[in-house]
């Protein structure tokens, strides 16, 4: 799951689909641009309840990613990266996908990342129930 979900990232961010760090990830919350929240799974309290509040206001799924700030800076060409917010709805769900399945507990919060509408009507779910 690691490589596939940060090269995910790193296809987003190099497709000017990710916001990376805390005041552009605070504008794409604002201008309703984020899909989908991470924090890293090392990030400081302070960053993890700003992030959690704008996902919050902003009706924006929000993880906290299995990776440190390093790994996830590494893989955005940074040397470090507590908070990121996917700004493209198709890549949201791919990654909610890939999380859920490393982590299930994460499915309440991702689950509608996952149920993308297509002509007025809702797709099956990307993952099975478990």
């Amino acid at each position: 799951m690691t490589d596939s979900a940060l090269s995910l990232l790193g296809l987003a961010l190099r497709g000017n689909n990710l916001a990376v760090g805390e005041a552009p990830v605070e504008e794409a919350c604002k201008a309703r641009r984020a899909c989908l929240m991470l924090s890293a799974a090392d990030a400081a309290q302070n960053s993890v309840d700003r992030a959690r509040r704008w996902a919050e206001n902003g009706g924006i799924p929000w993880a906290r990613v299995p990776w440190d700030k390093q790994t996830l800076g590494g893989a955005l060409g940074r040397g470090s990266c507590a908070v990121a917010a996917l700004t493209d709805r198709g890549l949201a769900g791919a990654l909610a996908k890939k999380l859920i399945q490393a982590d299930g507990a994460l499915r309440p919060t991702l689950e509608p990342l996952l149920h993308e509408k297509k002509n007025g009507r809702a797709q099956k779910p990307a993952v099975p129930e478990t």
